[in-house]
């Protein structure tokens, strides 16, 4: 009697790139199963990575910068930046890192003082100084700082504005303000999103033609003028952190009209399921139905609509600091950064003024990505 065939298993295409995500479906739960997705997409992973940095840079923004956002120079106004040298002009290798020194001179053509780098001049960067007195998460009283320079030496990483602030501890700290008003203005577009449309979905009627009418109305507004006009109205007495949270307000105000539309599309496919019926034939509430059955399910596709939309909340900050109507000196962010580039001349001559330009382009980039790759993950016919 011949041996028995060895037990053999169909195995869709496209499993062996898929590693053990086939032969672990039976077992894994669908959150696990959204995060092995997500891993293969390199760039998801690869946004995710930059957005952590980004974070991290904004978070310890006083420990990472050598100077106070706000402290002034005067006799470094408009400084290019000071990169850290290894070789000095006679070519010979420091261990340690270094900055030559300043020297200014009048540019009689332009009639502008120029600041140029002095090679015979050399101050060695120093690890974990102190500098002037911060608080730490907002919290910790202290004055370490990762790096800087005995005095007189400067170090300004990314140069100064014409004010003579530190660039680099600016964008920093204005990270702060740009990246986290995306979230707050998400989470309070997820609220009013979810629950607008959950309850125009699922109620139908009177309710739903109220609500759609009154959404298409806002959503035929021009968004950026809307913005302007809310933004305006905001009084000029307001403190800075009230000002940040009312335009916070403000985004989420606008913005959430697209999700409301998504999850009352879903809702709409929901109600008609058979789990709904049975949940109606047992006696449940309508809250019971929303949040057991409706909300739950819609989740990944509401989690990935919001995180696509926080790049435009960035960019709608950006836009409105950049014009003066959103957060206001001495609260700094990456648009009012940017005003200080508002003449070409100032671009042709200083370019170093549109660095914090690029990092609005690289939070924009890694959410984008971050955003496709959940988008992705979530498709329960990806392969």
């Amino acid at each position: 009697m011949g041996k028995r065939p060895a037990s053999t298993s169909v195995v869709p295409d496209g499993a062996e790139r898929d590693g053990t995500i086939v032969a672990d479906v039976g077992r894994l739960s669908l959150w696990q199963l959204m995060w092995r997705r997500f891993l293969r997409n390199r760039l998801a992973v690869i946004g995710t990575i930059m957005l952590i940095v980004l974070y991290v840079l904004a978070i310890f923004a006083d420990f990472l910068s050598a100077y106070d956002y706000l402290e002034k120079s005067q006799d470094y106004v408009l400084l290019s930046p000071q990169l850290p040298r290894f070789v000095d002009a006679q070519g010979r290798f420091h261990l340690r890192p270094f900055v030559y020194g300043i020297q200014t001179e009048l540019d009689i053509y332009n009639m502008r003082y120029v600041h140029k780098p002095d090679p015979n001049t050399i101050y060695p960067i120093g690890f974990f100084v102190r500098g002037k007195p911060y608080k730490l998460f907002g919290l910790i009283p202290t004055d370490i700082r990762l790096f800087g320079v005995e005095k007189p030496g400067t170090i300004y990483l990314l140069g100064t504005d014409r004010l003579g602030q530190d660039i680099w501890a600016r964008t920093l700290h204005g990270g702060r303000v740009s990246l986290t008003i995306g979230l707050v203005g998400v989470a309070l577009t997820i609220i009013f999103g979810s629950t607008f449309g959950t309850a125009s979905g699922y109620y139908g009627g009177i309710t739903d033609t109220l609500m759609q009418r009154g959404i298409e109305i806002l959503m035929s507004f021009p968004q950026i003028p809307l913005w302007a006009a809310f933004a305006a109205a905001v009084p000029p007495e307001w403190s800075t952190v009230k000002r940040y949270f009312a335009l916070s307000v403000i985004l989420s105000l606008v913005n959430w009209t697209g999700l409301a539309r998504q999850v009352r599309a879903k809702v709409l496919a929901y109600r008609e399921m058979d789990y709904t019926s049975a949940a109606r034939a047992v006696g449940a509430s309508d809250w019971r139905i929303i949040l057991v059955h409706m909300l739950p399910n819609a989740l990944s596709h509401i989690i990935v609509v919001a995180t696509l939309s926080i790049p435009g909340m960035i960019l709608a900050e950006t836009s409105l600091s950049f014009l003066g109507l959103g957060i206001q000196p001495p609260m700094v962010s990456w648009g009012v950064l940017l005003q200080d580039a508002t003449n070409v001349t100032v671009i042709v001559m200083h370019p170093w003024l549109l660095i914090p330009g690029f990092f609005v382009i690289l939070a924009v980039l890694a959410f984008n990505f971050v955003g496709d790759g959940l988008r992705d993950a979530a498709d329960p016919f990806a392969i």
